[in-house]
């Protein structure tokens, strides 16, 4: 099992430092508690709660721990399971826990948490956003539909330290699905005692590296280090701070006068002036991740009509919002899945590799065949959460589309409530982005399954469904991966959604912590930092 390392850092000193001055000098000598700027703040402490935003990951990656868990470079390696096995078919894991996994108050943590956790992770009352994910666990799925012929669901205690999980067919990559945040367990002890209220700061109690101490809404949610974490003697901070910052300028002032230790993300057209003036602290790193725009596909929606989704994608200049918007930083996206997931090859939208004004004479052409036109012209509502860079790239969009005639009105929202419009369905086009909880192309193509929570566009497709269906059940990994291509094409060709980039991992780092290691997955557990205090 990795364990951090204690060796010194040696950087050169640069212009870091003379920018931050006396401020994060003090800061690194306050004992050891890390402050974290975050892009917003998390739905619920509550795994089967989550809203299903990325900042919820640094929250509750720090304060839960599932049977597998992260190293600092992104790999997959055991939690609070110390080891497991599968049977010979494929399709039974039988977990053991750690013999010193507790709870933060002293309990010790037992399969029937894990049990529970599954159970309410699949109750349909739930709503649970990521149930979707665990689909291959048998009788997952009928029983987040609530039929009522589900069968038994798969997740059995065997007794009090061995958990056995039993799959519909052989999911290899079913492993890496158990570090996500919505796989963590819960204290069976509380929900028993407060029910929904155990999350409660007088109730709650985590089994990660660390617990929850205060949650000051919409400022700040404060962590203190889990003595009972079975790895705390290789916890080197004493504490961690979670900072809601979605205004990136904000928080970068904050950054370089030292009261963040860590920024979850910057404006990308700020990276040129962040390399020349905080080298060290700038990390730029490939991502599994897409940055793309929601239509909304519900009847009495104008983008219901394939042939206006269609003449909104071939407008859209891509290569302009990536190279000048976001100054390089990221790459034109003609396709949903992004380049570089294992096992696929990146599909292209049709129509996307004419000539700029081919595209827009179709356009045209295909808004003037959907009813629009001087005389009725086409009306949106586009929503995008509150950041620089998402209000720049609206604006280019209304301003790509204005020579088709549309009329666009801009609605911006901080990011809990913007995507809560997402979910309810109310707006045309919206913002959107994902990032990969694990390294395959069906964790980016089952959000646009009919039947996904995160399927804000409301697209339906018997054939895309089907064709994920078929691929859900391969076992072979080539025909496996023809049928998830086939199914992006499917999805594609019916414009269900407008890709616009394929997204990288932007953060400012402490050059003075330790621990860090940019990794595709973008997650980070705190569990690994320390910081230097000299």
């Amino acid at each position: 099992m990795h364990q951090p390392r204690k060796q010194r850092l040696h950087r050169r000193p640069g212009r870091f430092g003379l920018l931050l001055g006396l401020g994060l000098l003090t800061s690194s000598v306050q004992a050891a508690t890390l402050s974290i700027g975050i892009q917003g703040e998390p739905a619920s402490l509550d795994t089967a709660r989550i809203g299903g935003s990325t900042w919820e990951n640094d929250v509750l990656g720090d304060l839960f721990e599932g049977l597998v868990t992260l190293d600092p470079s992104g790999k997959y390696i055991p939690g609070a399971a110390s080891d497991w096995s599968l049977s010979d078919d494929g399709k039974v894991y039988t977990f053991k826990l750690r013999d010193d996994a507790n709870w933060s108050d002293g309990e010790p943590v037992v399969a029937e948490d894990f049990v529970l956790a599954f159970q309410r992770l699949f109750d349909p009352a739930n709503g649970a956003v990521y149930a979707s994910l665990f689909y291959p666990i048998r009788g997952a799925e009928a029983h987040t539909k609530g039929e009522k012929d589900a069968p038994e669901l798969g997740v059995e205690a065997v007794d009090a330290k061995t958990l056995k999980i039993t799959l519909d067919q052989p999911t290899p990559y079913f492993p890496t699905l158990l570090a996500h945040i919505a796989a963590s367990p819960v204290p069976s002890h509380l929900v028993e005692k407060f029910g929904n209220d155990w999350t409660q700061m007088d109730h709650i109690a985590t089994n990660g590296a660390f617990t929850p101490t205060g949650w000051i809404s919409h400022d700040h949610i404060a962590a203190r280090k889990n003595a009972e974490f079975h790895a705390a003697a290789d916890v080197a901070l004493d504490g961690v701070d979670y900072y809601p910052v979605e205004d990136r300028s904000a928080g970068l002032q904050r950054f370089r006068a030292g009261g963040l230790d860590i920024v979850r993300d910057f404006s990308p057209d700020r990276y040129q002036w962040l390399q020349q003036n905080l080298p060290d602290a700038v990390h730029l790193a490939p991502q599994l991740a897409n940055y793309y725009f929601a239509l909304n596909q519900r009847d009495g929606h104008p983008t219901a009509d394939k042939r206006v989704r269609e003449a909104l994608n071939l407008a859209i200049r891509r290569d302009v919002i990536a190279d000048q918007i976001m100054d390089g930083v990221v790459s034109p996206a003609s396709g949903f899945v992004p380049e570089g997931v294992s096992h696929y090859d990146a599909q292209a939208m049709p129509g996307l590799d004419q000539a700029r004004d081919e595209r827009v004479a179709e356009a045209q052409a295909l808004l003037k065949d959907a009813g629009y036109g001087p005389d009725h012209p086409l009306e949106l509502t586009l929503r995008y959460s509150t950041t620089e860079a998402n209000k720049r790239i609206a604006v280019a969009l209304a301003a790509m589309w204005k020579p088709l005639g549309v009329e666009t009105q801009l609605v911006n929202a901080e990011g809990a409530v913007h995507y809560a419009e997402l979910a309810a369905g109310n707006f045309d086009v919206g913002r959107g982005s994902w990032v990969a909880d694990f390294d395959d192309a069906s964790n980016f193509l089952g959000i646009l399954q009919s039947d996904s929570p995160k399927n804000y566009g409301g697209y339906r497709s018997q054939a895309f469904d089907e064709l994920m269906a078929r691929a859900s059940r391969e076992t072979d990994m080539a025909a496996r991966q023809q049928l998830l291509q086939q199914a992006e094409r499917q999805a594609l060709s019916d414009y269900a959604v407008a890709p616009i980039y394929v997204d990288v991992s932007r953060n400012l780092v402490n050059p003075k912590l330790e621990g860090w290691e940019d990794n595709a997955l973008n997650r980070h557990l705190s569990r690994w930092f320390s910081l230097d205090a000299d």
